[in-house]
Order: structure tokens, then sequence, then C-alpha cells
């Protein structure tokens, strides 16, 4: 465990205070989950910057990232579907996906890689437009917000099916087919 992979790790420790304060959703309640909710996920900038400044990158903590990035968001979502903001099915989406593709990712006899892979454009944008979104929906703001928070969870579930189709896609290999 190096600093970066401590870093990530401590995303997970503001999980049970997200839930306790979203819980009673006084709005002071939810300003307070979702500081705490933002404070997690920025931290997902800070270890993956570490990681290549300290040349810390490990196979521990390609793992482990995308996992408590995952952790981080549908957490709140599941919340979220309880306090009715959200429909079930949309969550259910992302979930479906995130387990998919997590273990994808890990077993090497489907991906034909010996290392696991590391998040691409597409997964990091899904993972941007959840934060936005899952931030929105935590958020106390008048009804006027309601449908633009909306429309953040749809484009979130969007770009991560688009994400998962994307990673399961061939990847073209760095070698020629006539060479060999």
């Amino acid at each position: 465990m190096n600093l970066p992979n401590w870093i990530t790790f401590s995303r997970l420790l503001g999980l049970p205070f997200i839930f306790y304060f979203l819980q009673v959703p006084t709005p002071q309640n939810r300003w307070i989950g979702l500081a705490i909710f933002l404070l997690a996920a920025s931290t997902d900038w800070v270890d993956g910057y570490l990681a290549r400044q300290l040349n810390q990158i490990t196979e521990l903590g390609k793992f482990l990232d995308p996992l408590v990035d995952k952790l981080l968001v549908l957490a709140p979502l599941l919340v979220l579907i309880e306090l009715e903001k959200i429909p079930a099915w949309g969550v259910f989406l992302i979930l479906g996906r995130e387990l998919a593709i997590a273990g994808w990712r890990i077993n090497p006899n489907l991906t034909g890689e010996s290392s696991i892979k590391g998040a691409n454009f597409w997964g990091k944008l899904k993972t941007v437009s959840q934060i936005i979104a899952v931030a929105l929906l935590i958020a106390p703001l008048s009804e006027a917000w309601t449908i633009l928070s909306l429309v953040a969870f749809w484009i979130s579930v969007l770009l991560t099916l688009i994400s998962g189709v994307i990673y399961l896609l061939p990847q073209k290999s760095s070698y020629s087919s006539s060479a060999g």
C-alpha cells in the first residue's frame, strides 16, 4: 500500500457519513452529505495524479480505484432511490454495467491481458458525469433544478452504457495483421 492507494482507500471512509446525512434528508444534512461526497470524489484526481508523479502506479491501485469510484457513486444512488428521487431501473443499468466491466477487467481470460487495464477516456467521462449527476441529486436545490438533475442522471446512465460497450469492443492491435 503506497500513498496513492491509501488516498483511494480513504474515499470509502466517507460512505457511512454520506449514508447517515442522506437518511435524514433535511436541507442542512443534504448539504453536509454533498460536501462529503464532493470531497471524497475529488480525491479520485489526487490519487491518480500522485500515482503518476511518484511513479507508484500499481495493479492494486488499478483495481482499487475504479472499485472505490463505483461504491462512491452507487451508495448515494441507492439512497436516492429510497428517497424517490430517481428510478431503480436507471441505477440497475449503472450497477449492471459496473459489475460486468469490473469482472471483465480483472479476468485475464476475457481480456487477453496479463495486467488490469486502466480507465479509458469514456470511462473517465462516465465517472465525471455520474459525480455531477449525484451531486445535483443530493443538493437540496429548488424545484427548478429537478429537470436538470434528472437530465444529468440520464446522461450519466447513457454514458455508463456507452463506455461499457466501448470497453468491450476489440482493441486494435499494435501489430499489423500481415506480420508474422
